[in-house]
């Protein structure tokens, strides 16, 4: 059930990061009719194409962390003997989900600095910049921490005592 929790969330991530890249289509549509046919540029367009961007690329490489499609060098962890490469994949896990852990804590201090300013142009606080690496932060540190649990517990029970019941 946790897990089908998490595939909804990473659909969710999906989802939301495809709404925000069709928004950004849209918006760079209408700067160029308002540029090129109204004679009137819209100036509001730079800054909100800013803030989907990140959108875009954060709450989206949450979802490659959860599908495990993100931006890793595994060369030398599959060079590794079959026992050490589950090893390797679970630190390299714990390693990210630490990283989440960061990530998010930063990035709540730098929202709650940045509240109180307003963005050019949208009038918005400035926090919302700072969001999608918070969620980017929160969902790492949730999709790669129970995914390093569950390699672990398999890992464990591979290589755990042998049952020691009797025939």
């Amino acid at each position: 059930m946790f897990a089908q929790a998490l595939n909804l969330l990473s659909q969710l991530c999906l989802f939301a990061s495809s709404c925000a890249l069709v928004l950004l289509v849209v918006v760079f549509g209408w700067l160029v009719f308002g540029r090129y046919v109204l004679n009137v540029t819209p100036t509001w367009v730079e800054q909100l194409s800013l803030l989907l961007v990140g959108y875009i690329a954060f709450v989206g490489s949450a979802a490659g962390v959860h599908e495990d499609t993100h931006l890793g060098v595994t060369l030398f962890r599959e060079m590794l003997a079959s026992p050490f490469r589950e090893i390797a994949e679970v630190l390299a896990d714990v390693i990210m989900a630490g990283f989440g852990v960061v990530m998010t804590l930063a990035c709540l201090e730098l929202m709650q600095f940045g509240w109180s300013t307003k963005l050019p142009m949208l009038n918005i606080p400035e926090s919302f910049r700072t969001l999608p690496a918070l969620l980017c932060g929160a969902f790492t540190f949730l999709f790669a921490g129970s995914r390093a649990l569950v390699q672990a517990g398999r890992l464990l029970q591979v290589t755990g005592p042998a049952d020691k019941g009797g025939l």
